[in-house]
């Protein structure tokens, strides 16, 4: 498990190559960005990377707060579902 901060945890993407990480963890700060100023009981955020057979990537995220929000998205592309299941967490949080 990678940890971000100490209140960002990515879990299953150590073997994501170093220049692919660099943008993961720019995307995963921004969006914790944006709900640590939304929610001030911020606790938590995890990301995990679950292995598929298929072409699809499957990424859950889990924001831990006042109320604890999670969704689990499948896309082709990395960025692209790590992308749609932060932005449906935060949507979570209205």
């Amino acid at each position: 498990m990678i940890e971000l901060g100490g209140n960002i945890k990515l879990d299953g993407f150590q073997n994501v190559d170093h220049a692919s990480l660099i943008i993961i963890k720019k995307i995963v700060g921004n969006y914790a960005k944006k709900m640590q100023e939304q929610t001030p009981s911020f606790q938590e955020l995890t990301l995990s990377l679950k292995d598929s057979s298929t072409t699809q990537i499957n990424v859950q995220a889990q924001l831990k707060a006042e109320k604890t929000c999670s969704t689990e998205v499948s896309e082709a592309n990395l960025f692209f579902a790590i992308d749609k299941a932060l932005a449906e967490v935060l949507v979570q949080l209205h």
